[in-house]
């Protein structure tokens, strides 16, 4: 079972369906059904936070899950899954302030990016030693 990949995947869906209904409010605000619109800023940082989010969303629990299938240590896949989460929330809550918050958002790709080759290395070891062994 997958349970540290369930936790994290469920916390960031939740982040995701907020991320959302955000879109959805400035769409319906500004009448835009579709694309977007260089005029209405918030609408565009919503999109984005939206986009990011979805775009790194697969890739971080395709490899939390690989993690937790090889049995990696549970305390290890646990704190990969905090980082990658952390790193999603500060990009994504960065962008829902009047003014994005660079710092934030910056702060957030880098822990996003730095749980991401962590394990994409602790992976690729575990196969190469399980293989080589």
């Amino acid at each position: 079972m997958l349970l540290i990949t369930a936790f994290f995947s469920s916390i960031l869906a939740l982040i995701f369906y907020k991320l959302s209904i955000n879109v959805i409010k400035l769409r319906r605000k500004y009448k835009i059904s579709l694309g977007s619109s260089t005029k209405h800023k918030d609408l565009e940082q919503a999109i984005r936070a939206h986009g990011n989010l979805s775009e790194f969303l697969p890739v971080g629990l395709i490899l939390l899950a690989c993690l937790e299938v090889n049995h990696i240590p549970k305390i290890v896949v646990f704190i990969c899954g905090l980082f990658f989460l952390v790193g999603r929330y500060l990009h994504a809550t960065s962008f829902l302030k009047e003014e994005i918050n660079t710092s934030q958002r910056v702060l957030g790709m880098k822990i996003t990016f730095w749980s991401i080759i962590v394990m994409a290395i602790l992976n690729i070891l575990t196969v190469v030693v399980r293989v080589i062994l």
